[in-house]
């Protein structure tokens, strides 16, 4: 069944005019009144629905049942990546959804191709938040990942602390690294969330790296082979969430 993403309160016997972007996909589908579909708003759950109206532009459901049911990771994982240039911060986006990861963070590094700031930094949040609730929609998620506003390496490592129960790791192509997977099942209490950050094309520089290992970040790696930041980045997310 057809599911879409409308972040709206819902209630079971609420009339509701569906966002834009979700009208245009039951547009899209050639969905008639009386077919049913799935709603979720972010907020735990989905609810069963039917479309009663449709207009050029806009459709009318009729909200139904609440169903109480999840399927996101049991850890919570906050990537935080140096931005891959072109496309593959689009994919990067999407699949990390898939892979169940909590919250993204758009990292400008000294390696960075990509650099936004200002009005060019909002669209592309708003156009990567997009991207993931797209794929939540499609990955059978009922809760969406937050993507953050893109800003300086070095802004977010200042504003990090180390938490009980978090922990906190840097993919690094430095020296005196352990397995990402060595961390994970070494600790004596599995904890449920987790802090990573990878770099761009090139990785980290030197003092990137020392100054994140200076806050707490433990350095780990995935392995001999050399892989694309956005490669890590998921390989990572996947030792980490579907464990």
């Amino acid at each position: 069944m057809a599911r879409f993403y409308c972040p709206l309160p819902l209630a079971t016997g609420q009339v509701v005019d569906l966002p834009s972007t979700a009208a245009r996909h039951v547009q899209v589908l050639r969905m008639q009144p009386g077919h049913a579909l799935t709603l979720f708003n972010g907020e735990g759950g989905e609810f069963s629905a039917e479309v009663q109206s449709m207009g050029r532009s806009d459709v009318c459901v009729v909200v139904g049942e609440h169903r109480a049911v999840e399927c996101e990771a049991t850890v919570q994982v906050h990537l935080a990546v140096g931005m891959p240039a072109n496309e593959r911060m689009d994919w990067l986006v999407e699949k990390a959804t898939e892979l169940g990861v909590h919250r993204i963070t758009p990292l400008m590094t000294e390696r960075s191709v990509i650099r936004l700031t200002g009005e060019r930094a909002e669209k592309k949040q708003a156009h990567w938040q997009a991207i993931a609730a797209s794929a939540s929609e499609q990955c059978g998620r009922n809760r969406v990942p937050v993507i953050d506003l893109p800003e300086r390496l070095e802004a977010w490592l200042a504003r990090q602390t180390l938490e009980t129960g978090v922990e906190h790791g840097v993919l690094s192509l430095h020296a005196s690294t352990q397995p990402l997977q060595a961390l994970r099942d070494g600790a004596a209490a599995a904890p449920k969330t987790w802090v990573l950050l990878n770099g761009p094309e090139g990785g980290l520089t030197d003092a990137e790296d020392a100054t994140a290992r200076a806050k707490g970040f433990a350095a780990v790696s995935l392995g001999a082979r050399v892989l694309r930041a956005e490669t890590a980045a998921l390989g990572a997310l996947t030792l980490l969430t579907l464990a």
